[in-house]
Order: structure tokens, then C-alpha cells, then sequence
């Protein structure tokens, strides 16, 4: 069965933000002050396995924005196979991830289920043989439906993780051995030597912790191949849904809204900020009373009144969009230029500062002494020695972005109903926790991966910070 590629709009920004992402590598590695810089940060045990995570979330992000749309199955009719015609494709837009987790996606039961159950969580009123009705909690139509009445999971968890370390130590062992030809080359010894070295922590980068991470989330990787496709690991959802999946798929929205707001952020405060404290006098004025204005008006106030505008103009021109998957890409890219439009103006006056004393510093007087024009002192001088002002707020800025989506989808002005985020699961399991027994598996599961992520992000942006800002710098 073929397919059709769909590349959404954010889609398209997550290759630029890739693409960028390369070239900033490329560039810092040819940048000896930049190559130090990022040594110190890879020093430090908690940045590696940072990184690592960070690593691991980003490439689920990566293969959930390969979107496609699946070919149907021609109809079999009076004429068909009289003549070839145009094949036809589902109006569903699925990911690489989505045909990954296939057997999550499609084993949907009828309402909660908790972790690693075999019977709904909610009593149903079931007819009997015998036409008699009692009131119990049904068998789940997936989880667990391989074992027989009256069988006990828990040995067969027990069987099914059995390998499970062995296989983590494996994925654990080819990373070792990758690190350890790297150190060889590098250092000039051999690869066994090298493998002990990274063991015993005696190589120049946190490698350990970062080898420590990768076991972990192998043995994470293959417990879940083991159980998911016959147990609903974290439960499921009011409707049924697999909690895992959702929260698999909330990966991909924290990744863009925190990454692509930056994205748009970044022009406007980079530009804006330079220009104010370089040329001074009535642009700097005219600066100053913009971002002024933008944070005397409460955030959330504007980021509400813009997403509904964007929400009404989506939901008065349908035709603007084929799939329901592009209507939710649209709100969310909307979302993104939001955020990015009311959340420039901090890095903005952080960068007027440090320009208006860059300016007065005594290699800019004297590139402007020999007739330097503004845009080259601009871009040879005052740029180069902000980057490392805008490389930490970026950093910092991430993880507030991801906490602010969720706050956003908790009070319905967030992303659109049909997308997946950690803070649109946390909207639908609030009601929740006021039943007996509390359903707390969804709100867990959101709450775990959020904190896992947003900590991540929080602990390298610590170790950016104190590797690059040089008032942080002991000699």
C-alpha cells in the first residue's frame, strides 16, 4: 500500500530548525573560545545526561514530523479494474511515529483503565447467559487479553522483562564502543583502553553519565517492546486512548512550542535590541516605548485575545485546509508566532544593555575611527559578543515556553482539541481527580514526561549559563 507525504508548516520549520542546528555546530567547532566553551559544559555530568535526554526526545520529535497520508484499498465495484485511476488517500495524516506505535494507537478500549489492568476501572452492567444482569467491571478488549481467566499478570510481567537488561546492556555496549573508538583516536590509545578509561571517568567529558543515562533509557526502550503491545502500561484515557501514546505523541508539541517560538522570537529581539543600544537617540526611544508597552499589557491577557482571533478566522474559513491534522498545525504554528511576538521583548532589553556598553569599548571606537560603516561594526563587533547572551536565554527561555503551553491548553486558549500536549492532558484530567477513587495515571503520566523534559532543559541551560557568561568565568 502506498502513501502520501505531507509536509505540515511546522514540519517545514523543524528541518530549518534542524538544518540551523547543524550549521551552529559546524561553526562553533571551527571557533576555538566556542569549542572551549562547550567543553566546560560537557564536563559536567548532569549536562551529558541532559543531553542525552534532550537527545532522546528530540528524535521522537524528529520521526512524529514525518507525516504521510495512507493510500485506501481500491473499491471493488461493477467496473473496477476496467481502467486504472488516481489512487486515493486517507484524509487521516499519520506520523512515522503513529506507524510505530501502531498497536497503541489502535487498541483503544471503551473508557479508564489503570496501569497494567485487565478489567475497566468504571462497573458496567453486563447481561448474564442465563438473561440475569449484574454490575462488575468487564474484561478490557486489549489489555491483557491474552491471559486466561483467572490468571495472574504478574508472572507473565515478570517473564516478559526477563531480557529486558540484557537487551539495555547491549544498546549500552555499542554506545560504549562508538565513545571508545572516538577516545582512542583522540587520545592515541588503544579501544579497550579507552573503554576503561570512560568507566572509570577518566576522559576529558562526562561520558559516564551519559552512558549511564543511555542503559537507562534502553532498558525504558525495551521494557516498553516488551509490555505495550499486550498491557496498557499507563492506562488509558476517558475514551479509552492508550495514556503511553498520548504522551509519546506531547513530545513533538513541547519540542515545537518551545523551539520554534524561539524561532520567531529570536529576529525581532536580536535585531531590535543591537539597533537600540548602537544608534541610540530616537531608536532607541522608539525601542524602548515598544517593548514598554508590550509588558505593561499581562501576557496572558494578549496571548488569549490573539489565540482566539486566530481560533475564529480558522473556524470561519474551513476551506482553507483539507486535513483536520492541518486546522491543528495551523493553530499551533499560530501559537508559536504568539508566543514568539509577546515573549521578545526580555532578551530585547538584555541585549540593549550589553550593546550600549560594547559601544563605548575600545576596539568599536576604533573601527569606527577608520570609517567602519554601521553594519559592519554591527556584524564583526557587537554581535559576535552577544551570542552568548542569546545562546543562554535561549536555553532558559526553553523550558518556560513548554511550561507556558501548558498552562495555556489547561484554561482552553491553547493548542487545538486535536492535538496532543502534556497541558491538554492535564485539562482533561483535572475533573478527574475528584472522583473515588482518584484516576491519577493520566495526570502522572503528563506530569512525568513535562518534568522530565522541562528538568533536562533547566539543568543544561545551568551548565550553558556557567560555561559561557564570563562573569561566571574563575580563572
Amino acid at each position: 500500500m502506498g502513501f502520501q507525504f505531507v509536509l505540515l508548516p511546522t514540519d517545514l520549520l523543524v528541518f530549518t530548525l534542524i538544518v540551523c542546528a547543524v550549521f551552529f555546530v559546524i561553526q562553533a567547532r571551527k571557533h576555538a573560545p566556542s569549542r572551549e566553551a562547550w567543553r566546560r559544559v560537557g564536563r559536567q555530568p548532569a549536562a551529558m545526561a541532559s543531553a542525552v535526554v534532550l537527545s532522546i526526545f528530540a528524535v521522537i520529535g524528529f520521526v512524529d514530523s514525518l507525516h504521510y497520508r495512507a493510500q485506501l484499498p481500491p473499491v471493488q465495484g461493477e467496473h473496477a479494474g476496467a481502467q486504472e485511476t488516481a489512487p486515493v488517500y486517507s484524509s487521516e495524516v499519520l506520523s512515522i511515529l503513529d506507524a510505530l506505535l501502531t498497536p497503541l494507537r489502535i487498541q483503544t478500549e471503551k473508557t479508564y483503565s489503570a496501569p497494567f489492568a485487565r478489567e475497566s476501572f468504571q462497573r458496567e452492567t453486563v447481561e448474564q447467559a442465563d438473561g440475569s444482569q449484574i454490575r462488575t467491571t468487564p474484561r478490557l478488549v486489549y489489555g491483557a487479553r491474552h491471559l486466561q481467566e483467572g490468571e495472574s499478570s504478574l508472572p507473565d510481567i515478570v517473564r516478559r522483562l526477563a531480557w529486558t537488561p540484557l537487551q539495555a546492556l547491549a544498546v549500552a555496549g555499542v554506545f560504549l564502543c562508538v565513545l571508545a573508538v572516538g577516545v582512542a583516536r583522540r587520545q592515541g590509545i588503544g579501544k579497550v583502553a579507552a573503554m576503561r578509561h570512560i568507566l572509570a571517568g577518566r576522559v576529558e567529558l562526562a561520558w559516564r553519565s551519559a552512558l549511564a543515562i543511555a542503559f537507562l533509557a534502553a532498558l525504558l526502550l525495551a521494557a516498553g517492546v516488551a509490555l505495550a503491545p499486550h498491557y496498557h502500561m499507563l492506562g488509558t484515557d476517558k475514551v479509552g486512548q492508550d495514556v503511553l501514546y498520548l504522551s509519546l505523541k506531547s513530545i513533538r508539541t513541547g519540542l515545537v512550542i518551545g523551539t520554534l517560538t524561539t524561532l520567531i522570537m529570536l529576529p525581532f529581539a536580536v535585531a531590535l535590541g543591537i539597533a537600540a543600544g548602537y544608534l541610540g537617540g530616537w531608536v532607541d526611544d522608539a525601542i524602548q516605548y515598544l517593548y514598554t508597552v508590550l509588558n505593561s499589557i499581562p501576557s496572558v491577557l494578549l496571548i488569549a485575545a490573539s489565540v482566539l482571533m486566530i481560533q475564529v478566522m480558522i473556524d470561519t474559513h474551513p476551506q482553507w485546509f483539507d486535513t483536520a491534522a492541518q486546522r491543528a498545525d495551523a493553530r499551533l504554528l499560530a501559537l508559536c508566532a504568539i508566543l514568539g511576538m509577546t515573549s521578545w521583548t526580555g532578551l530585547c532589553r538584555l541585549l540593549r544593555g550589553e550593546t550600549l556598553k560594547l559601544r563605548e569599548l575600545d576596539y568599536v571606537q576604533a573601527a569606527r575611527a577608520f570609517g567602519a560603516s554601521t553594519v559592519q561594526i554591527l556584524r564583526r563587533h557587537i554581535l559576535p559578543n552577544v551570542m552568548h547572551i542569546v545562546l543562554i536565554s535561549v536555553a532558559l527561555d526553553f523550558s518556560n515556553l513548554v511550561l507556558a503551553e501548558a498552562v495555556l491548553s489547561y484554561i482552553n486558549i491553547g493548542v487545538d482539541p486535536a492535538t496532543v500536549s502534556f497541558g491538554s492532558m492535564i485539562n482533561a484530567a483535572r475533573a478527574e481527580l475528584a472522583r473515588e477513587p482518584v484516576i491519577w495515571w493520566s495526570l502522572a503520566a503528563a506530569f512525568g514526561f513535562m518534568l522530565t523534559l522541562v528538568l533536562a532543559a533547566n539543568l543544561l541551560a545551568d551548565a550553558v549559563r556557567d560555561a559561557f557568561d564570563p562573569r561566571r568565568q574563575v580563572g
